[in-house]
């Protein structure tokens, strides 16, 4: 029997492993299952060129618990450990045992799958457990068992043991502040959320399987059952298999398997499959997405060698993309480490540009091969194509190619359609090229048909970072500019020519705008006198783009210095000079008349708006009726 203290160079190292190494105390598991996995890996590699004179077999790992003694068991089938092994990778602590094993058999084992975390992972079980004992059998020949033992000081005792097969059996006895790991139902959520997909099988204690009846048994005889091991984990998930191996119900399964409580089917996947100059497997799912930017977020869940890292992977994939859903799995993105060490890492982000570029050559392809099924589902993915639009330049340059631009009337065009659509009579007098919009068909349907009465043709801009895409078409392409179909009238809009000549003198317009302004008490409404064609409503309700636009920008998360998002709504009450009621309401002589037709006017082009509600709608009704008689 020897003993000993562990070789640590930090003072104090388990007191900084309990409070300071891990975070969440609850990947203890998830640490020693992967390294029951490196075990397993190492033999079946080695086994494979023939340095490991044993039969493989179909190994397996086994979780018990055993809350009355209050300990975990961690037991693998894998390489094991002589004594040499426990002296050299568990008390010389944070030396990596599996480093090792990966530079003596670099090419294969990498294939193989081996994660790398021995050492520091091990003596994470003393962030539950106040004592952990290890019985291991190396698989070479002649190999004896060894026990080793250390009660969470940096003393240890290590012995012959008497584990009779090849293989290594963790036992945690659980410390009074963690006992809620000796619940079966704790145990048994830690393994799906780290270990579902482990490339070894797991079992955690049995189920009942029900059998075929006999042929000749009764109707009402019982279905004969039989306990078998419940195995937790599916060892090869849809990722890890070729593209060419899978089929489209493959690809749904799977997403089944990733979310057992959503029922929509996703609209599409992306199969991800590079091993230069990093390695990455994994498949994105687009579901159909909502208008809502932040309840999306945080459903692709981010594995390194099928262990479950975290479902947070801003910073590995692109923001813009994280509202998608799906498995990324690289054995080059750490287990342990910060959000701003990812961000400056370069493999990461050779990984976030690649990711990008997949996913638009993937766009690009539906949207060759199928316009109309893509056409379909714009609706739906239309969030995540315009906030990657906005966010990644390299993304913009191919997105430009198959991003839709629908119409009102449920026409879709590319940008490239849409300018060669509209270029003849949308482009205004200094040859800018206007491209009108409605954000809401219903809200902004006079002004909409308007417009089409002019042979124009109206975009339907819904989104709600539609407003800085517009800013950034704005400033990519040149001679072209956005405007809302209720910003100005139309005249304004697209400026054809010089302004129409008013009907009336200097002098008549200033009375005229003397008795608006009288009538007029809201301060929201500025009052701009136009002279349009007579057959133009005699007054528009306007809001203009600029503000307006700043405006939204700034709600969703923009806007720069403009900081408008709390100002309040402001509007130009457009009144058409050329009008026959202006003229009118001008020539009336009677001061209640007039202010009588004004509000009765302004009303109407309120009514137009959406803007007349509550106890101004019920006086507008009365007054019409009163009108009427």
């Amino acid at each position: 029997m020897a003993t000993g203290k562990i070789n640590v160079s930090v003072e104090n190292i388990f007191p900084l492993i309990k409070k300071f190494l891990y975070s969440d105390h609850e990947i203890f598991l998830r640490e020693l299952v992967s390294n029951a996995t490196d075990a397993t890996l190492k033999l079946k590699h080695l086994t494979s060129i023939g340095e490991a004179k044993v039969e493989y077999g179909n190994p397996m790992i086994e979780i018990k618990v055993d809350k009355e003694g209050k300990k975990i068991h961690v037991i693998d089938q894998g390489i094991g450990m002589t004594e040499d092994e426990v002296k050299k990778y568990i008390n010389e602590l944070a030396f990596s045992g599996a480093e090792e094993f990966l530079n003596k058999y670099e090419d294969g084992a990498k294939e193989s799958g081996i994660i790398g975390h021995f050492g520091l992972g091990f003596y994470s079980a003393f962030m539950v457990a106040d004592q952990v004992e290890i019985n291991t059998k190396s698989f070479k020949e002649d190999a004896e068992a060894v026990h080793w033992s250390c009660d969470g000081s940096p003393n240890f005792t290590l012995e012959p043991g008497s584990r009779q097969e090849r293989g290594t059996e963790i036992i945690l006895h659980i410390a009074e502040d963690s006992t809620e790991f000796l619940e079966d139902s704790r145990i048994s959520q830690l393994l799906n959320k780290y270990n579902k997909f482990m490339p070894i099988p797991i079992k955690f204690g049995t189920k009942t399987e029900t059998l075929p009846k006999p042929e000749d048994a009764k109707e009402d005889d019982p279905a004969p059952t039989q306990e078998v091991d419940n195995i937790i984990n599916n060892p090869n998930p849809a990722w890890t298999k070729q593209p060419a191996d899978l089929e489209e119900k493959d690809y749904k399964e799977f997403y089944r398997e990733l979310y057992p409580m959503q029922f929509e089917e996703p609209l599409f996947n992306i199969h991800l499959n590079v091993d230069y100059p990093f390695n990455l497997t994994g498949i994105l799912y687009f579901p159909k997405l909502t208008n809502d930017l932040n309840v999306q977020k945080d459903r692709i869940q981010l594995y390194q060698n099928q262990v479950f890292v975290t479902d947070n992977v801003e910073g590995i994939v692109p923001e813009f993309l994280t509202m998608l859903r799906g498995v990324i799995d690289s054995p080059d993105i750490p287990l342990n480490v910060s959000r701003s060490y990812l961000q400056a890492d370069g493999a990461v982000k050779k990984i976030s540009s690649y990711i990008t570029r997949k996913v638009a050559d993937k766009l690009n392809s539906l949207f060759k091969n199928n316009r109309e099924e893509f056409e379909q589902k714009w609706n739906d993915i239309k969030i995540v194509i315009e906030y990657g639009m906005l966010s990644e330049d390299k993304f913009f340059e191919k997105a430009d190619k198959f991003a839709l631009y629908p119409t009102v009337d449920g026409t879709y065009y590319t940008f490239e359609e849409l300018q060669e659509k509209i270029k003849e009579n949308q482009t205004d007098k200094d040859d800018k090229l206007v491209v009108l919009y409605a954000s809401d068909k219903v809200a902004q349907h006079s002004y909409i048909e308007a417009a089409k009465a002019k042979g124009y043709e109206v975009l339907l801009m819904d989104s709600p970072i539609i407003a800085h895409l517009m800013q950034k078409l704005e400033t990519s392409k040149e001679k072209l500019s956005f405007a809302r179909v209720d910003a100005d009238h139309l005249d304004n809009l697209i400026k054809k020519e010089d302004a129409q000549i008013s009907k009336l003198s200097d002098e008549e317009k200033e009375t005229l705008k003397k008795n608006l302004e009288e009538v007029i008490t809201d301060k929201s409404y500025t009052v701009q006198l136009e002279a349009m064609d007579s057959d133009a409503s005699p007054f528009i309700i306007t809001e203009p783009e600029f503000m307006r636009r700043m405006k939204e920008m700034q709600q969703t998360g923009g806007g720069g210095m403009f900081a408008m998002g709390s100002m309040p709504d402001m509007y130009n009450l457009i009144v058409n000079t050329n009008h026959p009621l202006v003229g009118e309401i001008l020539n009336t002589k009677t001061a209640k008349k007039r202010e009588r037709l004004i509000n009765q006017s302004i009303d109407l082009a309120r009514l137009s708006k959406g803007l007349l509600k509550g106890e101004e709608l019920t006086n507008f009704i009365k007054r019409s009726y009163d009108m009427v008689k």
